[in-house]
This record gives structure tokens, sequence and C-alpha cells, in this order.
């Protein structure tokens, strides 16, 4: 399988084109910004169905345990 590289002569391009700064718009705040890439619950109630499988997978194998 090839593997491919990049080196900075692949942007070279592109590198020192100006980072845009739009005009008449104040920059948010660091704190505000890092709050957007928080934690979420993107699966509500996934932890809560793991924790009924796992019960019920406990509950099995006691139950064929105390058959044997």
């Amino acid at each position: 399988m090839k593997q491919w590289t990049r080196t900075l002569n692949d942007y070279k391009d592109i590198i020192d084109i100006p980072r845009h700064d739009p005009s008449g718009r104040t920059r948010m705040p660091m704190e505000k910004r890092a709050a957007q890439f928080s934690p979420f619950a993107a699966l509500t109630g996934y932890e809560d169905a793991i924790s009924d499988a796992v019960k019920r997978t406990e509950e099995e194998v006691e139950n064929r345990n105390k058959g044997s």
C-alpha cells in the first residue's frame, strides 16, 4: 500500500497568502470558541441502552450459572 506524505513544498503556492480577516467584525473570544467544541451527547439514550444491555447480559450469565 502506498503512503502519501506531504511536504511544505506541496503548499508553496498558498503558504504565503494572507489570511482573510473580515473587516467590521470582532473576533469571538477564545472561551466562546472553545465552548463550540465542547463534548455533547450526540446519541441521547446511548449510555442508558448500554447499561441495560450490560444488566441483561449479567442476568443471563447468572441464570445460566444457576442452572449448571
